[in-house]
């Protein structure tokens, strides 16, 4: 019985539609063809379902099997045969099995004539295998390669089918285009060895045998604005081809740039300023039709892919602030070397954000610039994956592989790519797979460790010699026009070149310009300065009203219902604590039209459970932020628990900080010792970028810090590194001890004309503690204290002693104890700057003190004491504090307290 002759008008492309499901869904398949699917599976090498000498055989009709094996065929180029493809312009390709020859697939040389339907699968028609075979060559195994099989949603996977399936994979280009990608190329071929005769040996990371980035970079931009309505671009790249960008892409003057090699000094001198190919620069490019766009290079130190997370942090603050959310008018491009890709943990942490609600930017066209080589390091050992951008498959994103040397495959590719990423707002991996000229600079010898790599590299003609060479067989250009073409960039290079000699200095230019308008930079003295940071009773219990009220209709768990009637309760008694004053920070800044961004792990509750800015509905668990609920808001706040990130996280927020100076920006640490997971960001970023880069940032950073018996690593934020860090007028560092004094910190960060990172060591003990606490006069009439006097009797007082944060109140509790009225307690609320003015005035009230002490529950080694040491000058200081110690605290709570009472004893002398 043959029950499967229907099978006989079935048409080809809806057997291979089924049977794609039945791989991801057998169950979703009807049962006729899951049995079909089911047996061509267990015996494909024969067109009997079951088995001959088996009565109940099922025969399927011969060339319907045979079909079947074709589509086999195919998708085995689908999934497998970016393996197998001419993309590496200098090395073999490592072998792998099994290959894509017929007889995997149950096909043979004898089939080759065979005419099958298959071949409307891939556009072609009905085909002879022959055919078939050749386009499949085309489309996956030329030069470029691609992994999409992968990705779990039909409609993607069928875009791509069907973008492939055009020209066979192969960019049909007018002879105007083809002319644009010889000039951009030569461009980039031309300038690198212009440099190169000009400036042998110092380090410029060469772009030579990747050259074909430029005209990639350069034709997806066009595109971008003239075919998608971009309207911004904002790229991250590391040192590789820096250089070349900025001149050829960006459009730096290569007049500045020739000042730069050249080693002459800045000529601003309030800033130290950085190294060229470090730097970042903001163009409004206008195309001749019109149209424009603005693009941002972001400026990057050595720590390669750090910056991925930071221009993304700038592409979503501007999808926010200008775009009202439309994703589709900002492009994200992360440009990646192939060692840094696969090797620093940051780039998992940044593909991690693509989709989640508070990072993601609509997707990134990701670049790899592919040297098959890091530094002196071959990709052998570079990396355990098969690919470099094998990290991207994370979020089962698409891979281009492409030849570098193939410039028109390449700009194929970005085209590609940019129309993936427009329609599916998804990020899209492209690896340009070339090599590199010189060694990691240009002051390497790559031959010590690469010989045979370097042997072949020297005889390897470069990219844009290759591509003249193919125009001049199709006649698109001849040699007169291709010496024009170079001998015009030349010169132009050349006339630069010798203008640059009359400079007498290099200039800094500083990043989006029109975005720090009226913002101006403040040294150290303007830093000291009091601010009104005050804002009206009436108007605190309004926004208090609005924070302490179940919204109509909406049904709260108990819990939180208590949260808000306790809040109520405070402002009824007048009684703020630590959450209370942080929220009506946060609402107060609302209603004077600043927007709000807080992002950390956990942040929507606090760790500690003390901030609840968002409240779910019990039933629809809808996500209630009150303040934005407040009618006489003009800002919005948003807040978001972050993946498990520190780098990534606070490098996405630091950028989001620099492209959105109205927006008080805040990252908080889950416990503040986790910080360290992101020091790049503190070290390269927020204590240095304005020195290097003339670049504000008014990022705030909340670190919980205090010993309270948790161990090691939930005491201490480690302040003595940021501390460290100070210096000039780079940041803000402060360690407050009431609500009100946090209130008018976080005002006065929005408030001045001038944006320095503000890092906050934030209590949690304190967070509930009884005399933590301020008044609403507090809030409305007060301004930030950078000092805390006491309130004792001056005249009985013979020590003075000097701390910050969470420990003054153990001090506190000490003395009340011991009813002592002789040690006065002043708290240091800004670490830095010191305001040694202030200072100086209240020890100048206490005319009898005999000891000046500064007392601290961390370490010796730790904590501010050695900051005090190097910076306070005023009088004699003595320490009162843990003995050197290798780690923050005790694990053991019992050895905690003996030594937490051992400091308290020092200051009072027991």
């Amino acid at each position: 019985m043959d029950r499967f002759s229907f099978l006989n008008a079935v048409h080809t492309g809806f057997i291979e539609d089924l049977y794609d499901k039945y791989l991801s869904n057998p169950d979703a398949v009807e049962p006729s063809w899951r049995s079909f699917f089911q047996g061509y599976d267990l015996a494909n090498t024969d067109y009997s379902l079951t088995g001959e000498d088996n009565e109940s055989a099922i025969r399927v009709p011969e060339h319907v099997f045979n079909e079947f094996k074709v589509i086999e065929l195919i998708n085995g180029y689908r999934s497998r045969g970016h393996l197998f493809t001419r993309t590496n312009p200098v090395r073999e390709r490592r072998k792998y099995e099994p290959t894509l020859a017929l007889e995997n697939f149950g096909l043979s040389d004898s089939d080759l004539e065979t005419v099958f339907d298959a071949g409307e699968v891939i556009g072609i028609g009905s085909k002879s295998l022959k055919d078939i075979v050749k386009h499949l060559e085309a489309i996956y195994c030329d030069s470029i390669g691609i992994e999409y099989m992968y990705i779990r949603k039909p409609e993607e996977i069928k875009w791509w089918q069907d973008a492939l399936n055009k020209n066979d994979n192969h960019l049909e280009n007018n002879v105007e285009k083809k002319k644009y990608i010889l000039s951009k190329l030569n461009q980039a071929v031309t300038f690198e060895q212009f440099l190169q005769t000009k400036y042998v040996g110092q380090k410029r990371f060469s772009l030579e045998g990747g050259e074909a980035l430029i005209p990639a970079i350069s034709n997806l931009l066009y595109q971008a604005v003239n075919k998608h309505q971009l309207e911004e671009c904002v790229l991250g790249m590391a040192h590789r081809g820096r250089l070349n960008t900025l001149t050829n892409i960006f459009r730096k003057p290569v007049r500045e740039l020739f000042s730069e090699f050249e080693g002459k000094d800045f000529e601003d001198d309030t800033i130290d300023g950085d190294v060229k190919y470090h730097m970042g620069l903001t163009l409004n490019k206008t195309y001749q039709n019109g149209k424009e766009i603005k693009m941002n290079l972001v400026p990057n130190p050595s720590h390669l892919e750090t910056v991925d997370a930071v221009a993304e942090g700038i592409a979503r603050a501007k999808i926010d602030r200008k775009y009202n959310g439309d994703s589709s008018k900002v492009l994200p491009i992360l440009i990646h070397g192939d060692a840094a890709i696969a090797g620093q943990g940051i780039v998992y942490e940044v593909i991690q954000m693509a989709k989640l609600n508070g990072y993601k930017t609509g997707g990134t066209v990701h670049i790899v610039v592919n040297n098959q080589i890091g530094f002196t390091t071959n990709y052998l050992d570079a990396r355990s994956s098969t690919y470099c951008t094998d990290v991207g498959k994370v979020t089962l994103s698409p891979v281009l592989h492409v030849n570098a040397d193939d410039v028109e495959a390449v700009v194929h590719a970005t085209e590609m790519a940019l129309e993936f990423r427009m329609r599916f707002q998804r990020d899209v991996f492209i690896d340009l797979l070339g090599y590199r000229k010189y060694g990691h600079n240009e002051g390497d010898e790559p031959r010590f460790t690469q010989p045979k790599l370097y042997k072949a590299i020297s005889k390897h003609e470069n990219p844009k010699d290759i591509y003249v060479d193919k125009l001049l067989r199709e006649k698109v250009v001849d040699e007169a026009y291709v010496e024009k073409l170079k001998d015009d960039y030349k010169s132009m290079l050349e006339t630069e070149y010798n203008k640059s000699k009359e400079d007498k200095t290099s200039v800094v230019k500083p990043f989006m310009e029109s975005t720090w308008e009226g913002f101006e930079r403040a040294d150290l003295a303007e830093m000291l300065k009091s601010f009104d940071t005050k804002y009206a009773v009436k108007k605190l219990k309004g926004i208090a009203k609005v924070i302490s009220s179940v919204p109509e209709g909406a049904n709260f768990v108990r819990k939180a219902e208590r949260i808000l009637n306790d809040r109520a309760k405070m402002i009824d008694a007048d009684n703020l604590d630590w959450g209370l004053g942080e929220t009506l920070a946060y609402g107060s800044l609302l209603e004077e039209g600043y927007n709000i961004r807080i992002s950390g792990q956990d942040v929507e509750r606090g760790t500690f459970s003390h901030r609840h800015a968002i409240l779910r509905d019990e039933v629809t668990e809808e996500r209630i932020n009150l303040l934005n609920s407040n009618p006489n808001n003009k800002g919005e706040m948003t807040i978001y628990n972050s993946l498990l990130s520190e780098y990534g996280v606070l490098g996405f927020d630091y950028g989001y900080a620099m492209a959105n100076p109205n927006t008080l920006t805040i990252w908080e640490a889950q416990f503040g010792d986790f910080s360290n997971g992101a020091q790049i960001i503190f070290d390269q970023y927020m204590s240095a970028a304005e020195d290097k880069w003339k670049l504000q940032n008014g990022i705030v950073v909340l670190l919980p810090h205090g010993y309270e018996g948790q161990g090691s690593e939930h005491s201490s934020a480690r302040m003595e590194r940021y501390l460290q860090l100070c210096a000039i007028h780079n940041m803000t560092v402060a360690d407050c001890t009431t609500p009100g004094n946090f209130y008018h910190l976080l005002r006065r960060q929005m408030k001045r004309n001038y944006r320095k990172p503000l890092i906050v060591f934030t209590p949690k003990s304190l967070l509930r503690h009884p005399k933590a606490v301020s008044t609403l006069n507090d809030l409305a009439k007060g301004e930030f204290q950078t000092v805390i006097d006491d309130t004792i009797n001056r005249d009985k007082v013979k020590k003075l002693v000097l701390c910050t944060g969470k420990f003054y109140y153990d001090l506190l509790a000490e003395r009340e104890m011991l009813n002592r009225d002789d040690v006065a307690l002043v708290r240091i609320e800004q670490l830095f700057p010191l305001d040694l003015d202030k200072i100086q005035s209240i020890i100048d009230l206490y005319k009898n003190v005999e000891n000046y002490v500064w007392a601290q529950e961390e370490p010796q080694n730790m904590g501010a004491w050695s900051f005090m040491l190097q910076r306070f000058n005023l009088v004699k200081l003595e320490v009162a504090s843990r003995p050197f110690y290798a780690v923050p605290a005790a694990g053991s709570s019992a050895r905690f307290k003996r030594r937490q009472q051992r400091v308290l004893d020092l200051v009072f002398d027991k």
